[in-house]
């Protein structure tokens, strides 16, 4: 059993959190809105802090799934941060999708305060995260990355360290990229099969055991056929995790011209209403422009 302090208790870091309370782990959690907090507590049993700083005291291993970088280090640096307490030899394990330029700098904080740091965003989603069965990659050094292991597979059916520091948002960047051009393609897809008349059910149950066949067919084109969309992953966040794609590939000399237009068509979805629709409302803006 580790001393565990978890911070940050959206619809990823919630049953995250409660995932590793079910380890064995005494977890301690902190939530900009506390009451949140205090539900988790009462929920699973382990403790609810008032500030980043308190959660993580005398913690072996402190962890964060927040919103952005500006996030990140509002929890670990900031007034009441993490970082103020946290003792030599703790390792702290940023669940974020983030900057690599983050992780790289407050690794560096952490290295010079004797404690370790590792980059280590997460795939998989909200139900993912609900079944603790995360695909987590990982930037940071080998030993650190040994020791942290054990607590993140609570959480996780695939755990992987992608190389040193900066390398696990990397790793998630790749990640959506792809997710960006597939699903584009899965909505042009349905949206021609619908056209002409298919049965998407007999169609989905071929293709999908071919060439074609994805995550993302098998786990959305039923609420696609159905325009259903208030679910799973934000158009907002994904506006987010793209925006940082984008950035990153102007830093390292990378060409993005799908990812480029299929955030611009996210863009689309977002004035249609769509903030909070998943990624595949992409098929919603295709009806919607003919």
């Amino acid at each position: 059993m580790a001393k565990v302090a978890f911070l940050g208790l959206g619809v990823m870091g919630y049953p995250m959190a409660g995932y590793l309370a079910k380890g064995g782990h005494d977890v301690t959690v902190y939530n900009r809105t506390s009451s949140k907090a205090e539900k988790w507590a009462s929920e699973h049993g382990g403790k609810a802090a008032a500030t980043p700083a308190e959660a993580s005291k005398d913690c072996d291993f402190v962890f964060s799934c927040v919103g952005n970088d500006d996030d990140v280090r509002a929890v670990t640096i900031g007034d009441d941060g993490a970082f103020s307490t946290m003792k030599s030899g703790a390792v702290f394990i940023d669940n974020t999708t983030a900057s690599a330029d983050v992780a790289r700098e407050l690794s560096a904080i952490a290295d010079e305060k004797g404690f370790g740091f590792l980059d280590a965003p997460v795939s998989g989603g909200q139900a993912g995260a609900e079944n603790g069965a995360l695909t987590v990659m990982v930037g940071g050094d080998e030993a650190t990355f040994d020791k942290a292991k054990p607590v993140i597979d609570c959480y996780a059916k695939m755990v992987g360290l992608m190389g040193p520091t900066g390398s696990g948002q990397l790793a998630k960047m790749v990640n959506q990229i792809c997710i960006a051009g597939l699903v584009q393609g899965l909505s042009e897809g349905i949206h021609f099969a619908q056209n002409a008349g298919l049965d998407i059910e007999k169609l989905i149950g071929v293709i999908s055991k071919g060439a074609a066949g994805s995550w993302q067919m098998e786990n959305r084109y039923k609420t696609m056929n159905e325009g259903h969309y208030d679910h799973g992953f934000a158009v907002d966040w994904m506006r987010k995790d793209l925006g940082i794609c984008l950035q990153e590939a102007d830093n390292n000399g990378s060409s993005l011209p799908v990812t480029a237009l299929v955030d611009q068509f996210y863009k689309d979805v977002q004035k249609m209403g769509g903030k909070r629709w998943d990624t595949s409302s992409l098929l919603a803006r295709l009806k919607a422009v003919g």
